[in-house]
């Protein structure tokens, strides 16, 4: 079973920052499959199902950004799942907005999200997606420009930033993820 972390902050409020565009993506993943992200547990909203590549169970950390490595803990201690099947799906100031890359490893790079992860998992080594948010003009704190939301003129890049991580996703199923890098890192 390969299991998707999808990063962001629970809450309305937050719904439809920057720093929730891995629960977008997570979203629309469970939309094209029709895949309820409901059941709570592990402190997280979590949903199974089949996909054409395989079983994959969808989590969104409810722990806030900052603790999202205790969901990640909790949902592999109680699952017994190898860290080598996850995927982390979040957002990436280094990456202009409608682009994502791919890595299966890597520093949190000031990421609070990931930083999480790496404590509670003592590896600096999973797979991950990074989704292009770009950075903010000079002047504009960093921390208010990820919990803002996208401009409307960003809508269709932030359209396609989700639709490739959901291709990305689903190709990573029954693929390596270094076959998954070489074809979506384009």
């Amino acid at each position: 079973m390969k299991w998707i972390v999808g990063l962001g902050n629970p809450g309305a409020k937050y719904e439809k920052t920057r720093h929730n565009i891995g629960f977008m993506a997570l979203d629309e993943l469970a939309r094209r499959h029709g895949i309820a992200i409901k059941q709570s547990k592990c402190k997280a909203l979590i949903g199974e199902g089949v996909l054409p590549g395989g079983k994959v169970a969808l989590i969104k950390p409810m722990t806030f950004m900052n603790l999202s490595g205790e969901a990640v803990r909790a949902f592999m201690d109680y699952y017994k799942v190898p860290l080598e099947d996850m995927i982390v799906v979040y957002d990436d100031l280094d990456t202009e907005i409608g682009r994502n890359r791919l890595r299966y490893q890597g520093s949190a790079g000031g990421h609070n999200g990931i930083k999480s992860i790496i404590q509670h998992t003592g590896t600096q080594t999973f797979n991950r997606i990074r989704m292009g948010i770009s950075r903010p003009e000079p002047g504009f704190a960093v921390v208010d420009y990820v919990l803002s939301g996208f401009a409307k003129k960003e809508a269709p890049l932030l359209q396609q930033s989700i639709e490739a991580a959901c291709d990305a996703l689903e190709y990573s199923l029954d693929h390596t993820f270094e076959q998954t890098m070489a074809k979506f890192n384009g």
